[in-house]
């Protein structure tokens, strides 16, 4: 049985690597040197070109929402666009509720 492999991300490059887990989670980006982020196991890259994907996982990965997977499958809802990453920013700031938890929500009340 193969090690399970993981993601890692660099937002400014745009780019995204499959490693090994094992050991210090910090590693530098081959092209620019910066640390990378790690994404998990079940992260699905953006094409370079979409800028506004990459500005939503930017946000994700900054709030500390991951892609990993869950029993029952992959990593469950992740918002895919702006607006949605705006409407779940004015859902927590009205409840209170802590921004990664509403990031995850897949409907609003």
């Amino acid at each position: 049985m193969t090690p399970t492999r993981t993601s890692y991300v660099c937002l400014p490059c745009r780019a995204s690597y499959k490693q090994s887990p094992t050991g210090d989670h910090r590693r530098p980006c081959p092209r620019c040197a910066r640390p990378l982020l790690r994404a998990g196991s079940a992260f699905a890259a953006p094409r370079r070109r979409d800028t506004a994907a990459w500005r939503t996982l930017s946000v994700l990965l900054n709030a500390g929402v991951d892609f990993h997977k869950s029993c029952c499958g992959g990593p469950g809802y992740r918002p895919r666009t702006l607006f949605e990453v705006r409407e779940r920013m004015a859902y927590a700031r009205r409840t209170g509720e802590p921004f990664a938890r509403a990031l995850v929500r897949s409907a609003l009340p």
